[in-house]
């Protein structure tokens, strides 16, 4: 069968892997010059535990399996990445009861490998971080998500897939039991596809509106949230991810770190009307606040803008925090067509069970 992947972000890739790998006709449609622009270019490149994700959705069991699965396949396709491991830590003890919180929320979503360490523990793996306790978590990671990306593609072209750069597609129509493509306004059709995937991320509702038939109720509204980073121009004396304990609406500010050994703080996340990555240097008091948490000895002239990335929530300001959701023909009635909406963190660390669900989706229709 044809298909026809719509977003060539890590996710878009993964499935244009999968669908490739399975026997199809598969072609990747992006209407940016290159691959994994968006999104997929604007993270900080963890590879997530599944901690904070609620007991049964999709975020966590996507997040637990793919966490494996990304790993093992780094390590069979030689992408670089690191399990530096993250601490979690309370910077007080009134902080420490929210540590048991966050470690039975991880138990239920299937995290089991968390270690609960005492100050004088943390001590010994950090001695700069000043903390009554952490928890550990020693299945965290970082990646270089450019290079996964490639790994991906490579793969997906092996198996027959090809790419379509600057190309935008404006409309999906059913035609004589297909799906007709149409691409940057034109009134022409240019492709047909017997399986449509709409991986277009931030992009993902506009193209459900333009689908034909496709019910408006089965389409969540988009919420864009920004996220910005500041970046520290020296090293810091830190070998793990540092994460101090979740704020309302986020995981406050954190310290991450790339597989160069730079650092970066954040992100702050605000929310958007409209697609916008300017990073205001306005903002630099309160990274520096944020970073003075996890290390005191922090030099402000060091802390620089970096850059934002903007996530495609499916919940606004103030609302529990939304599901993945991936629906396919049983959920929405069009056949041969799989949506992803709100492909949100950890979709990085998910992308191939993603993958994977999105063939299950495909293959029982």
């Amino acid at each position: 069968m044809n298909a026809i992947v719509i977003g060539a972000g890590v996710v878009g890739l993964a499935v244009a892997r999968a669908l490739a790998m399975a026997g199809h006709d598969t072609f990747i449609l992006d209407g940016e010059p290159a691959f994994g622009t968006w999104t997929s270019a604007r993270n900080s490149e963890v590879i997530h535990a599944g901690i904070y994700y609620p007991q049964g959705s999709l975020k966590a069991r996507l997040c637990v399996v793919g966490k494996e699965m990304l790993y093992a396949y780094c390590a069979t396709r030689d992408v670089p990445h690191s399990n530096c491991k993250k601490l979690i830590f309370a910077a007080d003890a009134s902080q420490s009861p929210k540590l048991d919180g966050i470690l039975a929320s991880a138990l239920g979503a299937g995290v089991t490998d968390l270690v609960r360490l005492s100050a004088n523990e943390v001590r010994k793996i950090e001695p700069a971080l000043r903390c009554e306790e952490a928890l550990l978590s020693p299945s965290t990671g970082i990646i270089d998500s450019h290079a996964f990306m490639m790994a991906l593609l490579a793969d997906a072209e092996a198996h027959g897939a090809q790419l379509v750069c600057n190309t935008k597609v404006t409309r999906v129509v059913r035609k004589n039991g297909q799906w007709a493509i149409y691409v940057d306004g034109s009134a022409e059709v240019a492709a047909t596809a017997d399986i449509v995937i709409n991986s277009g991320g931030l992009a993902a509702q506009n193209i459900a509106a333009n689908t034909e038939g496709l019910d408006p109720a089965t389409v969540p509204p988009l919420y864009l949230a920004r996220g910005v980073y500041f970046s520290y121009s020296s090293v810091l004396p830190f070998h793990h991810l540092i994460y101090p304990i979740p704020e309302q609406g986020g995981l406050g500010t954190h310290l991450t770190l790339d597989l160069a050994g730079r650092s970066r703080f954040g992100p702050d996340v605000e929310w958007i009307s409209e697609i916008d990555y300017r990073v205001d240097p306005s903002r630099h008091a309160k990274f520096v606040a944020g970073a003075r948490q996890i290390w005191a000895d922090i030099d402000p002239t060091k802390l620089r803008p970096a850059f934002a990335g903007i996530r495609p929530k499916l919940s606004g300001p103030g609302e529990p925090a939304a599901d993945f959701a991936v629906l396919g023909p049983a959920d929405h009635g069009s056949p041969g067509l799989v949506c992803l909406f709100g492909i949100e963190s950890p979709g990085l660390t998910a992308s191939l069970a993603i993958a994977d669900l999105v063939l299950h989706k495909v293959a029982t229709d």
